[in-house]
């Protein structure tokens, strides 16, 4: 069986699957939805310890933290949600809304994330009763199989139809490709040229866009507090989420204070110019991100760059002036590296933050530490961005939380800046399809010519 036929085949079973799914009613297709979250919440640390071994980035510790929280709080937004048959009904505009299947999807998975990133995709397929086609990343083979694997004996025990959920074997980009060619929606979750190739794969796609989140700190905020959640963001599974920040983009009559708050809580400055050096060449080959450091801790990056930094450093911090333009520290860094910069005037720090979005990021994320609604709004609406957070820890809350109203995701659209289909956070609404019954308004209002096109 060549690759085309092997695909084929997935899809074939896919497309039975559904079949004999289509008699289930709504709480037996939400049992099978929360037994998917259910084994990776029962399984948080033996999964995260399967991924870091196979995958060789991020913690295991971490892990387990993003499969404990993305398992509830994934289940918690999906759950007694409407998925199937009538799912609205207004009376005002005569629209009654019909929920039905999407079709067979492919998804697409990542590295960086091939365990939570799965779940999501599963457990919003099988929402909408539609069966998928999870194409894991060859260095995730395993991991991802392995899961897959556990999942449909899970469901097996609730009587689910066989291939509700299936793994590409022996995963390569010749099979991605054709997966993508094949199935009938594409969920695409990695790099820019791999949703490059879904959305030109002739099938509706959902891909995400590049990140690189800049984070400003207002004047008037409790520093110690908002370091604390920067930094917690950044080192966060290594510093390999796509919504971890980047940046702090400081007022400069807080510099000192930022970084005396950076260093107590395990941030090493660089201020040596040969040590400074030695990390840049490491970190960035021919301009690009080194692939053998994305997601190793600060010691393995020392080690490579031949650079001797204190126990206890948690995140390396190495300021960047505003004036450099074409420095690499602007873009995005899969490592637990922190860039600083210092602004004058509130808007001079958005000026910043949006060259350096410019340059890699645009659509993605940014975030904010202030009490000042006047700047937050500013920031919100001149920033090129899908999301803006307020308060937060980017990294662990752009993909929704229990403290925020985002819907909670790993696959986060970034709109037309980011080339993608969608700016919003991808939600189990995305695999449906929806029929609209319009019926005549009642007692609707018909303005004349004269109120029509008054001014006013």
């Amino acid at each position: 069986m060549n690759d085309l036929e092997y695909i084929q085949s997935l899809v074939e079973k896919a497309r039975e699957a559904m079949v004999k799914l289509d008699p289930f009613g709504q709480k037996d297709i939400d049992r099978m939805v929360r037994v998917i979250a259910k084994y990776v919440f029962d399984n948080a640390a033996e999964l995260a310890e399967i991924s870091v071994m196979e995958t060789r980035m991020g913690t295991v510790e971490y892990k387990t933290r993003k499969n404990l929280g993305k398992a509830k709080i994934i289940w918690h937004s999906l759950k007694g949600k409407k998925s199937m048959g009538i799912i609205s009904e207004d009376e005002e505009t005569g629209i009654i809304e019909v929920a039905k299947p999407i079709g067979v999807v492919g998804a697409i998975q990542p590295t960086t994330n091939p365990q939570v990133t799965p779940m999501i995709n599963a457990m919003s397929a099988i929402k909408g009763k539609n069966a998928i086609i999870i194409a894991p990343h060859p260095r995730a083979q395993n991991t991802t199989s392995y899961l897959v694997d556990k999942w449909n004996g899970e469901l097996a025990k609730l009587g689910a139809p066989e291939n509700l959920i299936q793994c590409v074997e022996d995963t390569s980009i010749e099979r991605t490709n054709l997966l993508m060619q094949n199935a009938d929606i594409v969920v695409a979750t990695g790099g820019p040229g791999m949703v490059k190739a879904a959305y030109s794969g002739g099938r509706p796609s959902f891909g995400v866009g590049q990140g690189n989140v800049q984070t400003i700190v207002d004047r008037d905020v409790d520093m110690k507090e908002a370091i604390g959640m920067i930094v917690d963001g950044r080192v966060f599974d290594n510093g390999i989420i796509c919504s971890g920040e980047q940046t702090i983009i400081t007022p400069e009559d807080r510099w000192d204070e930022m970084r005396k708050e950076l260093e107590a809580v395990g941030g090493y400055w660089i201020d040596n110019e040969g040590d400074r050096e030695k990390l840049m060449a490491e970190l960035f080959i021919d301009g690009h991100l080194n692939k053998d450091l994305i997601g190793k801790n600060v010691s393995e990056i020392a080690v490579a760059a031949g650079v001797s930094i204190p126990d206890g450093t948690r995140v390396i911090v190495m300021p960047e002036d505003s004036a450099n333009k074409t420095s690499l520290l602007r873009k995005e860094k899969m490592f637990p590296v922190i860039t600083p910069f210092k602004y004058g005037e509130f808007s001079e720090g958005v000026d910043i933050l949006i060259e350096n979005l410019n340059i890699e990021g645009k659509g993605h994320s940014v975030s904010i530490h202030s009490n000042n609604e006047d700047h937050i709004r500013e920031l919100g609406l001149r920033a090129p961005v899908c999301r803006v957070i307020v308060n937060q820890p980017c990294a662990t809350t752009a993909g929704g939380s229990f403290f925020n109203g985002l819907n909670p995701t790993s696959t986060l659209g970034c709109g037309s800046w980011g080339n993608n289909s969608i700016s919003e956070n991808l939600y189990y609404k995305h695999m449906l399809n929806i029929t609209r019954i319009a019926k005549v308004k009642k007692n609707p209002v018909i303005p004349t010519d004269e109120e029509l096109w008054a001014e006013k």
